[in-house]
């Protein structure tokens, strides 16, 4: 592997987009870079470079020189390497709470349930892409209450999700709930940017996290749809599970609402992504 591959394999590791990678290798090769130059450099498109390096500034990866031309350049590796790991750690903090929460929450349920006699009856296993996409739209559309997702890449179902688009206007008429976290990458896609906001003018709440652990989305405080890729087989590959069960559900409306609280509105993310444009 090319030394640069390596290490900007290495900088994702630490929690870097490959964009944001190349940038930070370009940035450390001089003392300041033009954003039209360090894209040459990194080999990223010209209209990219502008959100990255504002990532990198945010992220106090990297310093903005403001002037006529405004120019970048990197915080020392050591300080760098010594940020992103402290990112991690804070991150990996949250999910250590979290999963300490959530294996207590479930051990009940999952101790009652050595008794069942029919432990599945309440399981469902999906694997087919068109069954999948139409059981997703089919809990959308007979959601009386909530709506709570985790959203995500790689997307099967239809990007115009109609079911969901109605489902978010029925659920705002009534004064309802309709709530979706996205990871960031959603803000890189103009095309599922544009989406999400005709979520939001339906009636969504959309805000965006770091990270999501999975896809899935809770209806009614009943009824859990999560995404289960197969580590061994296709990239593509995946299972879900429809599960119908409250505890279980309340649960995971637990995880949500603490990730929830901690991520910014989209607003707030575009402005964030903007603001040193």
């Amino acid at each position: 592997m090319h030394t640069d591959d390596r290490r900007a394999a290495d900088l994702e590791e630490l929690g870097l987009t490959n964009y944001e990678a190349r940038v930070y290798l370009a940035l450390i090769r001089r003392d300041v870079f033009t954003a039209a130059e360090v894209a040459r450099e990194a080999q990223v498109p010209r209209q990219r470079v502008y959100d990255v390096l504002e990532g990198l500034t945010r992220r106090q990866l990297a310093v903005l020189h403001p002037g006529r031309v405004a120019g970048y350049s990197a915080v020392a590796p050591e300080i760098a390497v010594d940020r992103l790991m402290e990112q991690q750690r804070r991150s990996l903090g949250r999910l250590e709470r979290l999963s300490t929460e959530l294996a207590a929450e479930l051990l009940p349920t999952w101790s009652s349930g050595r008794t069942h006699t029919d432990p599945l009856d309440y399981v469902e296993v999906l694997r087919d892409a068109a069954d999948i996409s139409d059981r997703f739209a089919r809990i959308q559309t007979e959601a009386e209450r909530e709506l709570l997702s985790f959203s995500k890449p790689p997307y099967i179902t239809p990007t115009e999700n109609t079911a969901g688009l109605a489902a978010a206007a029925r659920l705002r008429a009534a004064s309802l709930t309709m709530r979706s976290l996205y990871t960031k990458d959603l803000l890189d896609d103009p095309e599922l940017l544009d989406i999400a906001l005709r979520f939001v003018e339906a009636g969504e709440e959309i805000r965006i996290a770091e990270a999501l652990p999975l896809k899935m989305i809770v209806a009614d405080g009943s009824t859990v749809m999560c995404d289960m890729p197969d580590p061994v087989a296709r990239a593509e590959a995946t299972t879900a599970l429809v599960i119908r069960h409250p505890s279980l559900a309340e649960t995971l409306r637990l995880a949500f609402q603490a990730l929830w609280d901690e991520a910014p509105t989209l607003e707030q993310a575009m402005t964030l992504r903007t603001a040193g444009s």
